[in-house]
């Protein structure tokens, strides 16, 4: 199986898909402005203590207060709760926490009325993104996560990840982290530092050691609270740190700053792996040029097409997503119902699988397949479900099917369903139902043209259409856009794109800013 990543950076967002053998298995889309992200640490104030729920709403500047419970304070509270206080009370010179006293442990049955006051400074760390009409999830329990380690302030601990089953490679690598790290620092050593010299090791931690000490270096600068204090790398580095592996064959990045970003990351964790970041300069868009854009079409929405006409209907609650298999204008087997029904189920399970990790679906997802006569086509069904779902990286639990022929299948939860809208209001007519002639299409497209060139003096541009239009524009020796570049000069460049609508068009510069030229009056 060949692996691909694909980042589309754009103006205001930016989008990361990640190929299978050149098929879409997950996808994130991000406001480049979004600011809440998990993994951020903020040094925040308690809103208000709710005994009876035993947890606190903490302020983290967010429009919906944090939700934080006292099992998720974290054992060493009190140790932060003091070196807080110590490094407050100096702004000039910063005191180290290796010489910082661990204080004892908190009451694993304690109440948060005793640990906590309304107004009291905390560091936290959000471990779920707002949801719904949820706040973010806190943790007052930091750990700054690496490539191969994960470093947790105040914890003295050196633990490996039970996925490393040779008890001497354990061996090794514990007493190895034992010997380089500072005093107050647990470490977790993850599955992939398996095998790993000392010196990868060695560079990473001090990388963490160095995010601990530019946070709260922060908390002991700033007077303004809630204030973030650590960001998470940006998405695309943060989706790579826990997905590399040496399977990729290609980096795909259409930004400067963001493939040197990423090149950067993958020189440091895998040198020998670097060639692979490549940077994209070609005219096309680049979700186009992988056919990428046509998959996310495709793929979202309520109904999800696969094999030989069977589809699924996918619906959203504020509880669960339910799903349903139809077989729809599918050839019957010359086998029969039975085995009619297992083909279907048995490819609904393959797209299901692939949907979850696409849409980044979590909590409780109920599935109704279509009903199974025999014990082992249900079992076969039921094991198909867990193989594909093992390339999953968020942890699940899996059901086999009830009496009334359902799955329910959980899956963790940490940011919203990717929810990506495939039906839009009309861009050309703004919804309103009447649009100008299509044959003026082009004309109107000139007099923008004219504008942009002899108005605005933008000599150089890049005109994106539909495919159709585009193919229009070009059609002929003497095209219709050899025309524009004649009358208009050759920065003139048309450029087909599956992401436009019919009768929709997007100008940018030479620089590839959007240039808006679109006013919603020329529909009238």
């Amino acid at each position: 199986m060949t692996s691909e990543v694909v980042i589309d950076v754009r103006a205001k967002e930016i989008s990361i898909a990640l190929l299978e053998d050149k098929n879409l298995v997950e996808y994130q889309n991000e406001t480049r402005s979004a600011s809440f992200s998990v993994g951020n640490i903020y040094i925040a104030k308690v809103k208000k203590l709710m005994p009876g729920l035993n947890a606190c709403f903490v302020d983290v500047g967010f429009e919906r207060d944090a939700f934080l419970h006292y099992l998720d304070i974290g054992s060493q509270f009190n140790s932060y709760a003091k070196y807080l206080k110590q490094v407050e009370s100096d702004r000039k010179k910063l005191y180290p926490i290796t010489k910082a006293s661990r204080q004892p442990d908190i009451k694993k049955d304690g109440s948060i009325a005793n640990l906590l006051n309304v107004g009291q400074e905390i560091l936290v760390q959000i471990v779920k993104e707002p949801i719904s009409t949820k706040g973010p999830r806190l943790t007052g329990e930091l750990s700054f996560a690496g490539r191969f380690l994960v470093l947790i302030p105040f914890n003295d601990k050196v633990s490996v990840s039970s996925k490393i089953k040779s008890g001497e490679e354990r061996a090794r690598l514990k007493q190895l982290i034992q010997s380089i790290k500072p005093k107050n620092f647990g470490v977790i050593v993850r599955t992939v530092a398996e095998g790993k010299r000392v010196a990868e090791l060695d560079t990473e931690l001090k990388i963490l050691l160095n995010r601990w000490d530019e946070a709260i270096s922060k908390v002991q600068k700033t007077q303004a609270r809630p204030q973030m204090v650590f960001e998470e790398t940006g998405r695309a580095v943060a989706l790579l740190r826990d997905l590399f592996n040496p399977s990729y064959e290609n980096i795909h990045v259409n930004d400067e700053a963001v493939y040197k970003e990423v090149k950067d990351y993958v020189t440091l964790i895998a040198p020998e792996k670097a060639g692979i970041v490549k940077l994209y300069k070609g005219s096309v868009p680049i979700f186009d040029n992988f056919n990428i854009t046509k998959q996310i079409k495709s793929s979202f929405g309520k109904t999800v097409n696969y094999k030989h006409g069977a589809y699924l209907i996918i619906e959203h609650t504020e509880a669960l997503h339910v799903v349903d298999v139809n077989s729809g204008n599918r050839t019957r087997s010359t086998n029969g119902q039975e085995a009619n029904a297992l083909d279907v189920n048995l490819g609904a399970a393959d797209e299901l699988a692939r949907q979850l990790r696409l849409r980044d679906m979590g909590g409780i997802i109920v599935v109704d397949f279509i009903d199974m006569n025999l014990a082992e086509d249900r079992q076969l069904l039921y094991e198909r479900m867990c193989k594909n779902m093992q390339k999953d990286r968020a942890r699940h639990n899996i059901l086999p099917l009830s009496k009334f022929g359902l799955m329910q299948i959980t899956r963790q939860r940490v940011r919203p369903a990717m929810d990506v809208s495939v039906e839009e209001t009309c861009p050309t007519c703004f919804g309103k139902g009447k649009i100008k002639s299509s044959i003026l299409f082009t004309d109107q497209l000139e007099s923008k043209i004219d504008h942009l060139v002899n108005k605005i003096g933008v000599k150089t541009f890049y005109l994106h259409v539909h495919p159709y239009v585009a193919a229009y524009i070009n059609q002929g020796v003497i095209s219709l856009k050899r025309k524009w570049q004649f009358k208009y000069g050759l920065g003139v460049h048309v450029i087909s794109s599956q992401k436009m609508a019919f009768l929709q068009y997007e100008f940018y510069d030479s620089k590839k800013q959007f240039i808006d030229m679109k006013e919603e009056i020329e529909t009238k």
